[in-house]
């Protein structure tokens, strides 16, 4: 069959030109598939996205064998996307595997519109996310449909490389910088498609041809074969030669990809920072059990947040790029060039709540085991540069996680004296916001000193010899709470500094950035001497078991803990842990500073307030599930139903007419409409007996004439018809429609129920009317 014939006059399906474009399009999909390897992590892509080829490639040639039109072609597809996404790409939400469920097609309606922006706004590996699953069974099932479509129905089959580049181009754009097999994907895509346009061009050739012998024909077949084996063997050389040559002719940049470029949305400034409520942890939550935590490391380290930031009133988390970080959705598994030793970490929250979530190391993976872990996978973010995680949901008492971490090595201080301070890129500490007497006080420590390792203990020692450590506490020297630059710069400019953590940890981070050595300040928890924990046992932190510590990045050792802790400790009487011992009484707290007329917008929130945000049922969530599923629902049900209503609702009104006359007249119009939904072209102008024969001819109905005189005896007769007469006429009408609907197939009777020529003639009809 040449070509002319199988693009122009109709498709066969087993005709030999449809096969190869059928054997060439599998090859190059699946390749283009493949590039989903790094970003997924794991081989569960392959379902989804292969399955995806297969619908796309499905309905394409059901279209083109059937010559179905563009509209029914899409239909169909979004009706294999609903009906087997289940299956390919969300079976954890089916019915046995196979049957979609509500869920089911909420996540394939969600995944449409907001599951791109998942996908390269999550960190990799992406196999801890199923319901992403969605985006390559998707964008596989489009490209399979534009190239099926293109081979099987254009006269230049070879375009549906096109729609194959595309989605090879969507493919790396989704994925990571690491590739796939980037040589061995180009080569097959080029080999194939360049052999495969030129059988395509061979057949268009031969086909022009109008008289073939046998001779011929087998001259012809041995010509085609030599050709392809020729060509395919030149461009397996050209292919080999290019993945030697690539590596070394090409530039070494990374290749650009949309997770690198666009950065995920989510503020971080919608949070308190954590530091804010350092003292309400060290006073007022002194005895509180926060959580448990299994398998500690042996820097007994837990850290809660890292930040970076500082705007003279708080230290806050930025998460803006560069060594600050991005925060990344993750889950079970997280993508990490951290070294360490493999580390599971088990904990259970008892009295903490917030969105700051414990944890140690460099994370590998999280893992939700409480009551609440649904939502919180959906809401958990990873900094891997400053290692901080937020579990938007909230952490509340009950919940209970697992970490997966790596613990680096933490040097001695010898080796971190030796060493090189590595330049950070840290958002800048505005001129405004440095408390005014700290720029000479770190002058006054650091003398003329220059190396940056060495400036940078001199700070530690010069703080550590000169404060007090005081939380405020009884028996303790009066210490005021916060960390803005009035309080910073109060503490510094004391003989004796007085303060605890929080003060002691901002100040040296704040002197180290004026010395030009990149700081930023932790906040977390850590065992001491008090805190009864054994190693080797799961401990149960206290709140006053809080911590805040400052990190310096150092050469071959990452970004490693630097401690400013006062020689000075005031001694205090441990407190009973019984709950039959009363709390000792606590003193009324200092009169809290002067804060700026206007704070630092999201940085202090009310914590009741906040409480009540969490625990409300998040209405404008469900709002938009609601819209982006009904939205797209609606748009493709709505038309349909409406026609259907409207068409059921003339029936009925003119069948019970208020006038038997207009009852039969009405059942007579039923016919002409239904008769022009089925195809037949009646003239407005035309009488009833005339149209009578013009649809008995086109729809083998012979006993439609008999209802056409009827309806003329009654509406022009001189005697009255009863509702029983009219009741029995329509009868007739149901049994002739009956009819002329099982004389055509099944999809033009579903066409003639969807079709609006009747209602667009009957409009016609009724200005002819009035015209008259």
């Amino acid at each position: 069959m040449n070509d002319e014939t199988t693009r122009g006059g109709g498709f066969a399906p087993l005709d030999t030109s449809a096969l190869v474009d059928l054997a060439a399009l599998l090859v190059l999909l699946g390749v283009v598939a493949v590039g989903f390897g790094p970003v997924w992590g794991t081989a569960g892509y392959l379902l989804p996205a292969l399955g995806g080829v297969g619908v796309g490639l499905g309905v394409a040639w059901i279209g083109a064998w059937r010559r179905l039109s563009a509209v029914t072609v899409t239909g169909l597809a979004v009706l294999g996307y609903l009906l087997l996404g289940g299956l390919l790409a969300l079976p954890h939400t089916t019915v046995a595997g196979a049957l979609p469920t509500l869920d089911t097609l909420r996540g394939l309606l969600l995944g449409a519109v907001e599951g791109w922006k998942e996908f390269i706004t999550t960190a990799p590996p992406l196999s801890s996310f199923p319901d992403l699953a969605v985006v390559p069974f998707a964008l596989m099932l489009v490209v399979s449909l534009a190239a099926g479509t293109i081979a099987w129905r254009a006269r230049h089959a070879v375009w549906a490389l096109a729609p194959v580049t595309a989605g090879f181009v969507g493919v790396i754009l989704l994925g990571t910088l690491d590739e796939a097999w980037p040589v061995v994907q180009g080569g097959v895509i080029a080999l194939v498609g360049l052999l495969w346009g030129g059988v395509r061009a061979m057949d268009a050739r031969v086909g022009s041809h109008s008289i073939a012998t046998e001779s011929s024909s087998a001259a012809i077949r041995r010509l085609r074969w030599y050709r392809v084996r020729t060509g395919a063997a030149i461009l397996g050389v050209a292919a080999l030669t290019a993945a030697f040559v690539a590596p070394a002719v090409m530039p070494d940049q990374p290749r650009t990809v949309l997770r690198e470029t666009i950065v995920p949305p989510l503020d971080l400034h919608r949070y308190v920072s954590p530091l804010v409520a350092f003292r309400q942890y060290a006073k007022e939550r002194r005895t509180d059990e926060l959580f448990t935590i299994s398998n500690l490391p042996d820097d007994g380290r837990v850290r809660l947040a890292t930040l970076d930031e500082y705007d003279g009133v708080v230290f806050d988390a930025s998460g803006e790029g560069g060594d600050t970080g991005v925060y990344s959705r993750v889950g079970e598994d997280i993508a990490t060039a951290a070294t360490g030793e493999p580390l599971e970490v088990e904990v259970s929250v008892t009295g903490y709540d917030g969105v700051w979530v414990p944890e140690v190391g460099a994370l590998t993976g999280i893992t939700w085991t409480g009551p609440r872990a649904a939502a919180q996978d959906d809401s958990t973010y990873y900094n891997s540069a400053t290692r901080t995680a937020v579990a938007t949901a909230g952490l509340q008492p009950g919940d209970t996680y697992t970490l997966s971490t790596l613990v680096p090595e933490v040097p001695d201080e010898e080796e971190l004296a030796q060493g090189t301070v590595l330049k950070a890129d840290l958002p800048d500490v505005p001129d405004t916001a440095v408390p005014r007497g700290l720029p000479a006080k770190t002058a006054q420590f650091t003398g003329e000193e220059i190396d940056p390792a060495t400036k940078l203990f001199l700070l530690r020692d010069a703080l550590a010899a000169s404060g007090v450590l005081s939380s405020g506490l009884e028996g303790e020297p009066p210490s005021r709470p916060g960390h803005s630059a009035e309080r910073i710069d109060t503490l510094v400019q004391e003989e004796k500094m007085v303060g605890d953590d929080e003060q002691f940890a901002v100040a040296l981070a704040l002197m180290a950035r004026q010395s030009g050595i990149p700081a930023r300040v932790v906040m977390g928890f850590a065992p001491d001497e008090d805190s009864g924990y054994t190693p080797g046992e799961p401990w149960t932190v206290l709140g006053s078991d809080v911590r805040a510590w400052v990190e310096v990045p150092f050469e071959g050792h990452g970004w490693v803990p630097v401690e400013a802790i006062p020689e000075e400790k005031p001694q205090i009487q441990p407190e009973p842990q019984s709950e039959e011992v009363p709390k000792p009484p606590v003193l009324q707290d200092p009169e809290p500073p002067e804060e700026p007329d206007q704070a630092k917008a999201g940085s202090v929130e009310d914590d009741e307030e906040e409480e009540v945000e969490n625990e409300a049922f998040d209405w404008g969530r469900l709002a938009l599930i609601v819209l982006a599923a009904g939205i797209p629902l609606l748009l493709v049900v709505g038309p349909v139903v409406a026609i259907l209503a409207y068409k059921a609702r003339r029936r009925t009104r003119r069948r019970l007419a208020e006038e038997p006359a207009a009852r039969f007249s009405g059942g007579w119009h039923e016919v002409v409409d239904v008769a022009t939904d089925l195809g037949s072209t009646v003239p407005v102008s035309a009488t009833r007996r005339e149209s009578a024969d013009l649809i008995a001819a086109a729809h083998q109905a012979p006993g439609t004439l008999a209802v056409a005189h009827r309806a003329d005896a009654t509406v022009f007769g001189a005697g009255a018809s009863s509702a029983a007469d009219a009741e029995g006429y329509w009868q007739d009408i149901d049994r002739l429609v009956g009819g002329m609907g099982a004389g055509v197939p099944r999809g033009r009777r579903l066409r003639a129920a969807l079709s609006l020529r009747s209602i667009r003639a009957r409009s016609r009809w009724s200005r002819s009317e009035e015209k008259r």
